[in-house]
């Protein structure tokens, strides 16, 4: 257990030090990740197909990635998965190329979707498969 609270707690600083306004899908009963990411000053807020336990000063929301509310995610410039099922990764691929947002994504072992995006190593291996687009990242759309 304490193997997979390292591996969220490296993803979480990964995704503190690069982004300012996140969602993590799937966030079932650990929010580790999201904790760290909110506790370096960084908006977050979670979502999971069931009604998660609240996190102090995290929004978690219910939504099923699978019948998506875009609105939920419009401003994010990450979403992430920490685990997924690998078929979720299509839809998360869709809503991300939708509100124009970063999708990172850590796999269950040695899972992955399709050609697996591209691989970033932050001592973990997380994957990169959508990239939100230029205008984005410089401020000029959002």
């Amino acid at each position: 257990m304490g193997e997979y609270k390292r591996i969220e707690r490296i993803v979480g600083a990964y995704i503190a030090s690069r982004y300012k306004n996140v969602v993590e899908i799937g966030v079932g009963s650990n929010p580790v990740a999201a904790r760290i990411i909110h506790d370096n000053g960084i908006s977050v807020r979670c979502t999971d197909i069931r009604c998660v336990p609240p996190v102090q000063g995290i929004i978690c929301l219910e939504d099923d990635i699978f019948s998506p509310d875009p609105a939920l995610y419009r401003g994010a410039d990450l979403i992430y998965s920490i685990r997924p099922a690998v078929e979720m990764v299509p839809p998360m691929i869709s809503l991300a190329r939708v509100v124009d947002a970063d999708l990172l994504v850590y796999h269950l072992g040695f899972e992955y979707w399709r050609d697996g995006g591209e691989l970033i190593d932050c001592g973990v291996p997380i994957h990169l498969y959508h990239r939100r687009s230029e205008a984005v990242k410089g401020g000029l759309a959002l």
